[in-house]
């Protein structure tokens, strides 16, 4: 154990000094995430929707509209609603920016509803705001359905033979709704766009940090150094412990400062700390299993490090480090499950919900099955590595 650590030690103090464990371990993974963070910000409740309004009927269906319903949802803070009394200047501030869409209610708009002679209602949007148009389009779409259903009531009525329409109206728009859409608690749960960015960012350098310990033994043969520890009054399994604790060691610390850098610099939201802990220490291992086998099978360090990079890159890929897996095919969530990225996003995402440490159970036990066979292979195929 002695010989192990005095070993990693060597290593450790060499990736320190050739800065190659740093730029890989630290400085790239979190100048990615903090440019990630910054391109897609995860603060969705800062969005607004600037609409503008002009009411040219006064009537009772577009008053509803204007004094109640808008005044909802602005209340809710989607949007910022601006009266105008001259369509000219709608039209300007929206072609200017300056509002994203508006709404247009012609005179009589109310009257030819109650009349059945039906109306038009005109939405304007700026070109450059499609995604603020669609949302003020819905708001426009859902009420006049309810204007609709109202209609179909008071006219079903009428020909029941019903005389008050008044008395209808106001009956069908007191009735509750058929359906209410409710929430529910999801099995699994994504990760902010902060905090996925973070831990994606994790967990897919983490593979190019543990390489530097498993191929280090490919160096000590190429620079003729493998011989003399060999030779050393100590076992192949202290050699092999000493690079193996040089890999585990980069990557953990590696992961905990990304944690805590993220968590203080950009408000990324790990979760439990103690279940953060034990994903990290599992996704160290299952990284440094995967690496380790990549290293036996090739023939020089250089090699090594080039599949070493492939293999990454697309483990990460299919691991959504990316992207989420949600925007994915369903065939590409079902292949992200042969990745130890996945699952570790996976139980990130149950803890930073809240979720108790019971749901790192089974990330944590794929991450560590990944460590068991793919160090089984290592052993088996990695009895040339250290031979004199």
């Amino acid at each position: 154990m002695r010989a192990s650590v005095i070993i990693a030690l060597k290593d450790l103090s060499q990736r320190i000094r050739d800065k190659s464990a740093i730029l890989l371990g630290l400085v790239a993974p979190l100048g990615l995430a903090l440019i990630f963070s910054g391109i897609i910000p995860s603060d969705t409740t800062s969005f607004d929707v600037k609409v503008g309004v002009v009411d040219n009927d006064g009537g009772s269906i577009s008053a509803t509209f204007v004094d109640q319903v808008l005044p909802a949802i602005e209340a809710d803070e989607i949007m910022t609603v601006t009266a105008y009394t001259d369509l000219a200047a709608l039209e300007s501030d929206v072609e200017a920016g300056d509002q994203n869409a508006g709404y247009v209610f012609p005179a009589g708009f109310s009257d030819g509803l109650l009349a059945g002679q039906g109306g038009t209602v005109r939405l304007i949007g700026n070109v450059d705001s499609s995604i603020s148009t669609q949302i003020a389009k819905a708001v426009l779409d859902g009420y006049l359905a309810e204007v609709d259903a109202v209609g179909i009531a008071v006219g079903s009525a009428l020909v029941s033979g019903a005389v008050d329409v008044d008395a209808i109206s106001a009956a069908a728009v007191q009735t509750p709704a058929a359906v209410v859409l409710t929430d529910v608690a999801a099995a699994s749960r994504e990760l902010d766009v902060t905090t996925f960015f973070s831990a994606g960012m994790a967990v897919f350098f983490l593979f190019f940090t543990v390489q530097f310990g498993v191929s280090s033994l490919l160096e000590e043969r190429f620079y003729g150094t493998l011989p003399r520890l060999l030779g050393a009054p100590i076992s192949r399994w202290s050699i092999i412990g000493g690079k193996a604790l040089t890999s585990f060691v980069l990557g953990l610390v590696s992961m905990i400062v990304l944690a805590v850098a993220t968590t203080f610099m950009i408000g990324a939201e790990w979760g439990n700390p103690v279940g953060v802990g034990i994903l990290m220490v599992c996704g160290v291992l299952s990284a440094l299993g995967i690496m380790a086998v990549v290293a036996v099978i090739s023939k020089t360090a250089e090699q090594a490090a080039n599949w070493q990079s492939i293999v990454a890159v697309a483990l990460g890929l299919l691991g959504g480090t990316f992207f989420p897996l949600s925007q994915g095919p369903r065939l590409l969530a079902l292949f992200s499950k042969l990745t130890p990225h996945a699952w570790f996003l996976q139980g990130l995402g149950d803890l930073s919900a809240g979720s108790g440490l019971s749901s790192v159970v089974t990330p944590a036990l794929a991450l560590v099955a990944f460590f068991v066979v793919t160090v089984g292979a290592a052993m088996a195929f990695g009895k040339e590595v250290l031979a004199p």
